[in-house]
């Protein structure tokens, strides 16, 4: 089995043993308390997450472990949510031959926002107020939050370190326009879900020092910037992908291929 596939493999798992343990609760209390029990509502725990296909090869996969609200309800909360995944790229990670190839993954991840190990942000749309349309509305958007990146060790081959994962933080933002619209089935308008368009200015940050154990030959400051042109549509139990292109604005560093392209398949567990 493929090891980007886990993510998937075990939100379902825990998903559906999440669910049995919280549906036996809600029918207990249901039978002590029937009225109380209307306002239950299951808790949005491992229900969605992605997979991604890099025009260099490499596939992400990742799970949301969960999404919270913090603040005061129907008035203002903060959405946090809580990510953990893992990549695989083309490039053996153990083989010192391609060890500095292998660091090529930070590339994509340093621009994409929903990538890291673990990841713990805040993303949402503030929309324009003045909209009277159902579907068809624009606002800024905004994500940003820390995350848990993975490099290779790169030295020579004598050192037993070479070759190495190594896990650092990384601080990230992005922020920019969004669109939406209506989307639907040919033959069936009722079930009517949204096709969007995005423009992200996006930016990063890593101490120096840290991206030096793994890359000690690197000249950087640890910032990176660059923008992304994106489009998806999600319509419920038909369709639900996105594709995104990339754009560093400062050249980083590290060896990469260009273009950067996204295509991602997102999954929903309900």
């Amino acid at each position: 089995m493929l090891p980007w596939l886990l993510p998937v493999i075990v939100a379902a798992q825990l998903r559906d043993s999440v669910a049995k343990s919280f549906d036996t609760l809600v029918r207990k209390q249901k039978q002590d308390d029937p009225i109380s029990s209307k306002t239950i509502y299951k808790p949005e725990i491992l229900t969605s997450g992605f997979i991604d296909v890099i025009s260099n090869g490499q596939v992400n996969a990742s799970a949301r472990f969960i999404r919270l609200y913090i603040g005061e309800p129907d008035r203002f909360a903060i959405p946090l949510s809580i990510y953990s995944g893992v990549s695989s790229n083309n490039f053996p990670g153990e083989q010192n031959t391609f060890v500095s190839r292998a660091n090529e993954q930070l590339v994509i991840n340093f621009i994409n926002p929903l990538s890291g190990l673990a990841n713990l942000s805040i993303d949402g749309v503030i929309f324009f107020k003045g909209s009277k349309q159902k579907f068809t509305r624009a606002g800024i958007l905004y994500h940003f939050g820390e995350r848990i990146l993975t490099g290779q060790k790169v030295g020579p081959i004598t050192d037993p370190s070479t070759g190495k994962p190594v896990n650092f933080l990384n601080s990230f933002g992005s922020t920019g326009f969004y669109f939406q619209t209506g989307a639907w089935e040919r033959n069936n308008s009722k079930n009517v879900g949204i096709f969007w368009l995005s423009l992200r200015y996006i930016g990063c940050y890593t101490n120096p020092t840290q991206l030096k154990e793994f890359l000690p030959a690197i000249k950087t400051n640890g910032k990176y910037y660059g923008y992304s042109i994106g489009w998806g549509v999600e319509i419920n139990n038909l369709v639900n992908i996105k594709v995104l292109y990339y754009k560093y604005i400062k050249k980083p560093e590290i060896d990469y291929l260009l273009p950067i392209y996204q295509f991602s398949f997102n999954y929903s567990v309900k």
